[in-house]
C-alpha cells in the first residue's frame, strides 16, 4: 500500500471522512538526507533525542540541518526514560525560541515531541530509529501524568522520515517489539468489534480491514526480521505506520489498542510503582495477545452465569489500593466517572450471546499467537520467570481500569471476575 497516497484521506463508507495531517512518509535508505529539502524553510530548530538515539541518527540529522539545529535536548541513555512532567519540562525549556522540533527516537521521544509540538503550537518531524511501535502516525501521546498512563490526544509529525539504513541496525529487542505490537493488532481489532456489539461503539469495516491486512502482510515476512532483512524490515515499519494512520482515520486508537495494551500499561504501571522490573511495551503487548486469547478461550468454552461478577465497594477499594498503591485513587476517579461498575450487562450478554462468542472465536487461538511470536525468538516463558501467576492474575482483573475502553477485559470480569482463573 503506498502510504502517502492515502494520507490525503478517504471518503469511507461507514459514513466519516477520514483524514490524516501529516505531509510525508518516507520509508527508504538514505530517508535522512529529505530533511535538508523539508526544513529549508525553518532556521531555528530544536532536536530533541537520547544518548541512544542521538547516536545511531544524530550525526546524519546534523549533516542534513547544517547550521540550523538552534538547542539540543539529549537526555541520558543510560536510564530508562519516562515520557512525564519532569521530561516534557526539559524540552519546553528550550522549545519557546523553536520554529521546528525534530525528535530523534521512537516511542518515548515521539511522544514527547508530539505532546510538546501540540502544545506549545511548534510543528515537529520524527527521525524513526526503530521500527518499534505504531505511535509515529497517530495522534495520540501515550504519557505517564501524575503517576497514571494516559495517552494525551495530540497532533500528527508534518513529516515521518524512516531510513531504513537506520532501523535495520536499531537494537533486536526494539524490532520484536514492533513486531510483537503488530501481533497485539489481532487482540485489539477484536476488542473493537466486541464493543460495537456490546456498547454500540462507532466501527469502521474500512480500517478494520486495512490494519488486518498490516497484520497478515507482515507476518509473512517475519523470519527476515532475526536478519534484519531491508525488505522485512521496511514492511514491519510501513505496517506500523498504516495502523498509526488508521488511528488517526478512526479518530481513536481502537484499532490498534485494546485489552493486550491495558495489559502492558498494567505491567508498567505497577513495575513502576513498586520498582520492579518489566518488559520494553511492544514485547509486553506481544505476551500480553497470549492472555488475551486465552481469555477470549475461557469465555467462549465456559458457559455465562446469570448474574454480574462485583465485588462490594470496600473490597474494591481494598483490592485497588493494594495493587496500585499511589495511582489507585485516579484508577478509582476515572471509573466511578464512566460508571463501569455501575452497569449491569448482563441482559445484553445474554441477549447477544451467540454474536459474542462468535466475535471471540474469530481470533486466533492462543496456541497460534504463540508460534507467530516464536517466529522472531519470543518465548512466552520468559514472560511468566517475570511475571508471576498472582501479578498476571491482577493484571486480567484490574487492568482495565486503568482506561475508559471497553474490552474483553471488562467481559471477563463481568462474567467470571476471579471466580475462576487462566491457567
Amino acid at each position: 500500500m503506498d502510504i502517502n497516497s492515502i494520507l490525503n484521506g478517504i471518503k469511507c463508507d461507514c459514513g466519516k471522512k477520514h483524514n490524516c495531517s501529516i505531509e510525508k512518509v518516507y520509508i527508504e535508505s538514505g530517508a535522512i538526507k529529505r530533511l535538508t529539502r523539508l526544513c529549508s524553510d525553518y532556521n531555528n530548530i530544536l532536536l530533541v533525542a537520547d544518548g541512544n538515539t542521538f547516536s545511531a541518527a544524530g550525526a546524519e540529522v546534523e549533516n542534513a540541518l547544517t547550521d540550523k539545529i538552534l538547542k539540543k535536548v539529549i537526555f541520558s541513555g543510560e536510564k530508562l526514560l519516562i515520557p512525564d512532567e519532569i521530561a516534557i519540562e526539559e524540552v519546553n525549556k528550550k522549545v519557546s525560541e523553536a520554529e521546528l522540533i525534530i525528535g530523534i527516537g521512537s516511542g518515548v521521544i515521539q511522544d514527547l515531541c508530539k505532546y510538546v509540538s501540540f502544545f506549545s503550537k511548534v510543528p515537529y518531524i520524527i527521525v524513526a530509529t526503530a521500527p518499534s511501535m505504531d505511535g509515529y502516525a497517530s495522534d495520540g501521546a501515550a504519557m505517564i501524568l501524575g503517576g497514571m498512563k494516559e495517552t494525551v490526544k495530540a497532533g500528527l509529525p508534518k513529516a515521518i522520515i524512516a531510513d531504513i539504513d537506520v532501523l535495520k541496525n536499531a537494537p533486536m529487542e526494539m524490532i520484536k517489539a514492533g513486531y510483537g505490537d503488530i501481533v497485539g493488532k489481532y487482540s485489539a481489532l477484536c476488542d473493537w468489534k466486541l464493543s460495537a456489539a456490546v456498547t454500540g461503539e462507532y466501527f469502521c469495516r474500512y480500517i478494520y480491514d486495512t490494519t488486518f491486512q498490516m497484520i497478515e502482510h507482515t507476518l509473512e515476512t517475519a523470519q527476515g526480521l532475526l536478519e534484519r532483512k531491508e525488505e522485512s524490515i521496511k514492511i514491519l515499519t510501513e505496517a506500523l505506520m498504516i495502523v498509526g494512520i488508521m488511528m488517526s482515520f478512526a479518530g481513536t486508537s481502537r484499532p490498534a489498542s485494546g485489552s493486550e495494551h491495558h495489559l502492558s500499561h498494567f505491567f508498567e504501571i505497577v513495575g513502576i510503582v513498586n520498582s520492579e522490573p518489566y518488559f520494553p511495551h511492544g514485547i509486553d503487548v506481544a505476551y500480553s495477545t497470549i492472555v488475551t486469547a486465552k481469555l477470549r478461550e475461557k469465555i467462549v468454552n465456559s458457559d455465562f452465569p446469570d448474574t454480574i461478577y462485583r465485588l462490594s465497594e470496600d473490597e474494591y477499594k481494598e483490592k485497588m489500593n493494594k495493587i496500585y498503591k499511589s495511582v489507585s485513587e485516579g484508577c478509582m476517579s476515572l471509573q466511578n466517572r464512566i460508571g463501569n461498575y455501575s452497569k449491569d450487562r448482563m441482559q445484553t450478554y445474554k441477549q447477544k450471546e451467540g454474536e459474542i462468542r462468535n466475535i471471540l472465536s474469530q481470533m486466533p487461538k492462543s496456541e497460534d499467537v504463540e508460534k507467530m511470536l516464536s517466529v522472531v525468538g519470543l518465548d512466552v516463558e520468559e514472560f511468566y520467570k517475570l511475571y508471576d501467576k498472582q501479578k498476571i492474575q491482577n493484571a486480567i482483573l484490574y487492568a482495565k481500569d486503568l482506561k475508559d475502553r471497553y474490552t474483553v477485559l471488562w467481559l471477563y470480569y463481568d462474567l467470571f471476575g476471579d471466580r475462576i482463573e487462566i491457567d
